[in-house]
């Protein structure tokens, strides 16, 4: 067998052929709590990309490493079958979104196959299939009949180009497009569906911290989403003021009423010098209607994303409630209607935003927050800050107020929400009900029927699922047009009625689907809850990071919805979260649009799965991005050759071991058996942390050491080889399955499937393993220094000096000593004291790198490794090596060795 390939294709084949015949990756429903793996499910659109691959990879490599140690192991694998490119798809190819789905489905599901994905397909689940998307319904009844369910008029995100409206988290950048198609997205005013998610802020919030295993990018990200404000609420009389309420024959000026204000800071709030509500307040829609110049800057002027705040005077005045003050109101395009109340106070002395409009306005800008003093200026009084050029924003003491003067700014608060009459405490959120109508076809149908006489109500559970009917080629809503299917009678009264026509935005589909897995074809609930309080949470999900605000924010919902209505014990639903990095080409994001994209079939086509997995494994941690390499995928592609060669050949031998069974005799064998123990120590460690990047490195190079060793002796022996070699197969199986299924089978101790062999053991204690193997490679740099420097071309010999023991005692107490003259402290121990100058200058030397010192090996330890090891410098530089301890070697030599820094002597 030639180490430059082996016949992929047919490999593969067969043991995805075998896998299957075995059922090896079913979990039975009676398994009693099963490490959960699972990769967010992903939607249909034509091929697998190399997103979906190393995504899959990760998962796939995880479950079949936890099968291995023994775990019973849920992966399974469904399709997010909904969504607008499906229908998009459908009209340009005069098709139906169903066959087209269907066909990417059954495209993706033959690629994951050949990629030898371990999936439980009896398991699949597909979110447009009636069967599914009837517990979509059947949930968003159990919603209404909780609360969480409203229906209201409501400006809305209506993307133009999808002709759909959308969430505020499908609202991206500041310009504020469509998630989906980057179209700027406009408001309209519609009649929308909602699911109460704002009732779940806080404890969405406050779960957050005991979400240890998710990124912390994540879990900062949905803080700031739901965006949590303590603060009061207080109210502001306005009304017209007295200059301009007429002709001064006593009128009385009109009033607006009482606008209530949002804020963190009420410590400020005698600093208010101003008031300013959004262009789209009531008040200010009142004022553009009756006011040309308010109604030109309300619909020309304003930008809330600009970079300065800009606005116009009113002519109204606000009644400061804590000083009695009239502040002019004007209309700002930094209010906006969606954060807060939509009105707000206006601080220039404390705030950065309020102190450029009030610049810009000519509003005062007056100082009532100081800078607490220090503690030994006790007696004076606190200055106020000179906030001409900016804002003072800390919390500080309060001045300029009052009775109030001299209280801290959070007592201040305290003692000005008690007193003013209209302020009391609030905590407000930025998160936003989760808006789910979508005027699409190819969505879930929303259960109702609107009555003229009962008003919208829902549709009986036994007539669910409410299904699509036959897709309507047509703009606008397509279900609008489906008359047939629209006109029906009301359940309630029996009278004519219309149908819902919007559908559920498709992240309703994926905010429970990993429920579903659990009991997929049970047809009287969405789940059986008993499994599912066995078997969730997930226990390991990776996905995209670009859903932490949306999917991974409606599926926390979800979860703990459901659990309010009893029907789970979890509040969440994925204990650890990885998000994957992307596959990037020469540097950007492989994408259809840059034509950059590298195609997954024609890498399993030249190279095989093993390949392209192994490959995508090793490159990087799996949540960091990497750059796909040609070059990389090749090298790849000869490892997996020499692997098999590697191990046929020594199959194919003749080689029964049966001198001394241990290899003791064998030093080089000793090293090999070692880094045997080194390896599974190592790269179970990080399986365990899903650093796939130095496992799979870590059997690299053991499989290098074999070769190394096969090459440097006449016979191996062949327990310690092949030993190393099982090792190295089920090491590599997670992410290289096929190639090691079929070497494993070839092997002598091979028995059984690979796919449901236990994981090897070792004894090795990592921290030794790293002394260990640092102590090797700094002993081999070291020689290879000493020859390029001295020019030494035929060594003789090589000798490897080990440091005196008194070298360790004294280096252990360095390491502990905390004395600041660690000489003086060394040289007072007569173990030490005793071996003089040479004590005296080691001493110093501790002393100097104090900061970077490190525990080595014992001395009969490091002896030993060394000697394990000398085979490895014999081979490369063709010379004898004998490791020598001190007492055996030159004092002059003896001398310059300290621990893990062995003294090297080259004789030519």
């Amino acid at each position: 067998m030639s180490e430059e390939g082996y016949d992929h294709t047919a490999v593969e084949r067969r043991w995805q052929e075998a896998w299957a015949e075995a059922d090896a990756y079913r979990t039975p429903d009676d398994a009693e709590d099963p490490t959960y793996v699972l990769g967010m499910f992903p939607y249909p659109s034509g091929k697998l990309h190399m997103g979906h691959v190393r995504n899959y990879t990760i998962t796939d490599a995880y479950a079949r490493y936890r099968r291995m140690q023994g775990d019973d192991v849920l992966h399974p694998m469904g399709w997010d079958s909904f969504g607008l490119p499906a229908e998009n798809a459908a009209k340009e190819r005069d098709s139906n979104p169903r066959d087209w789905t269907m066909d990417c489905i059954d495209t993706m599901r033959g690629q994951m196959e050949a990629m030898g994905f371990g999936y439980d397909w009896d398991r699949e689940i597909t979110t447009c299939e009636p069967e599914y998307y009837r517990w979509n319904q059947w949930l968003f009844e159990q919603f209404h009949e909780e609360g969480l369910v409203e229906r209201r008029a409501a400006e809305v995100n209506w993307c133009p180009s999808c002709e759909t409206v959308l969430a505020d988290e499908q609202v991206e950048g500041e310009d504020e497009h469509c998630w989906r198609c980057d179209t700027l997205v406009e408001q309209r005013e519609l009649d929308q569906w909602t699911l109460g998610i704002t009732e779940y802020a806080d404890e969405l919030r406050s779960a957050i911290d005991d979400l240890e295993g998710w990124p912390d990018s994540v879990r900062e990200m949905q803080r700031n989403w739901i965006g949590k404000q303590e603060g009061s609420r207080v109210e502001f009389e306005v009304s017209e003021a007295r200059s301009a309420s007429g002709s001064g024959d006593g009128e009385e000026p009109r009033t607006y009423g009482p606008v209530e204000a949002f804020t963190t800071r009420l410590d400020t709030v005698h600093g208010a010098t101003f008031f300013a509500l959004a262009p789209d307040h009531p008040i200010s829609e009142e004022l553009a209607a009756e006011n040309d110049e308010v109604s030109h800057f309300v619909e020309e002027v304003a930008d809330p994303d600009g970079d300065e705040p800009n606005g116009i005077e009113t002519g109204l005045t606000a009644t400061n409630p804590a000083t009695g003050e009239e502040v002019p109101v004007f209309v700002a395009d930094f209010v906006l209607s969606d954060v807060g109340t939509g009105a707000l106070m206006g601080v220039p002395g404390h705030d950065e935003r309020d102190h450029a409009f009030a610049e810009r306005m000519g509003v005062d800008i007056v100082p009532v927050v100081a800078p607490e003093l220090e503690d030994d200026d006790t007696d004076a009084a606190p200055e106020p800050p000179d906030v001409s050029e900016d804002a003072y924003t800390e919390d500080g003491v309060v001045v300029n107020s009052g009775e109030y003067d001299g209280l801290s700014s959070a007592a201040a608060r305290e003692a000005l929400t008690a007193d003013i009459a209209s302020a009391e405490f609030h905590t407000q959120y930025r998160l936003r009900d989760w808006l789910i109508s979508r005027q699409r076809y190819w969505g879930t149908p929303i259960p109702v029927i609107h009555c003229d006489d009962c008003g919208p109500v829902m549709v009986p559970e036994e007539d669910l699922p409410v299904e699509l009917p036959e897709f309507v080629n047509t703009t606008g809503n397509p279900l609008d047009a489906a008359t047939e299917w629209k006109h029906t009678t009301c359940p309630d009264c029996g009278a004519d009625a219309v149908r819902e026509t919007d559908t559920m935005d498709t992240f309703v589909d994926s905010s429970w689907y990993f429920l579903r897995y659990v009991s997929p074809d049970l047809d009287d609930a969405p789940f059986d809850a008993e499994r599912a309080n066995d078997w969730m949470p997930v226990d390991q999900y990776v996905g995209g990071l670009e859903h932490a605000v949306m999917h991974l924010l409606y599926a926390r919902f979800a979860t703990k919805a459901i659990a309010d209505m009893d029907m789970l014990e979890h509040r969440e639903p994925f204990t650890n979260l990885l998000g994957q990095g992307m596959v990037q080409l020469e540097g950007e994001k492989m994408s259809k649009s840059k034509g950059n994209t590298v195609s997954p079939q024609r890498i399993v086509d030249e190279y095989g799965a093993d390949t392209a997995r192994l490959f995508m494994m090793q490159a990087a941690r799996p949540d960091t991005a990497f750059d796909w390499s040609e070059e990389g995928v090749k090298s790849t592609h000869r490892f997996l050759g020499r692997l098999a060669e590697t191990v046929r050949s020594f199959a194919g031998s003749d080689a029964d071991g049966d001198a001394d069974e241990d290899g003791d005799a064998d030093p080089a064998a000793r090293y090999v058996r070692s880094e045997v123990d080194a390896a599974v120590a190592v790269a179970t460690e990080n399986f365990d942390g899903l650093g796939f990047d130095l496992a799979t490195r870590e059997a690299q190079q053991l499989v290098g050491t074999l070769r190394s060793y096969r090459t440097y002796v006449d016979e191996v022996h062949a327990p310690t080889f092949e030993r190393g070699l099982e090792a190295a197969i089920k090491l590599l199986a997670p992410v290289a399955p096929h190639l090691t299924e079929e070497l494993y089978a070839e092997l002598p101790a091979g028995d059984g499937l690979l796919v449901d062999a236990d994981w090897p053991t070792a004894d090795a204690d990592l921290e030794e393993v790293d002394k260990r193997r640092q102590l090797v490679e700094n002993t081999r740099e070291d020689v290879r220094n000493i020859v390029d420097v001295a020019g030494i071309e035929d060594p003789e010999r090589v000798d490897v000096v080990v440091a005196p023991e008194w070298k360790h005692e004294a280096l252990e107490i360095a390491i502990d000593s905390d004395a600041p003259n660690l000489v003086g402290e060394l040289m007072q121990k007569p173990e030490i004291q005793r071996h003089g100058s040479a004590a005296s200058d080691y001493a110093k030397d501790l002393q100097a790198e104090r900061e970077a010192l490190r525990l080595a090996l014992a001395p009969d330890r490091e002896r030993e490794a060394l000697e394990a090891a000398a085979w490895l410098i014999e081979r490369e530089f063709e010379a004898p090596v004998r490791v020598l301890s001190a007492e055996e070697a030159d004092d002059a030599v003896a001398n310059e060795a300290e621990p893990a820094r062995p003294a090297i002597d080259i004789a030519e």
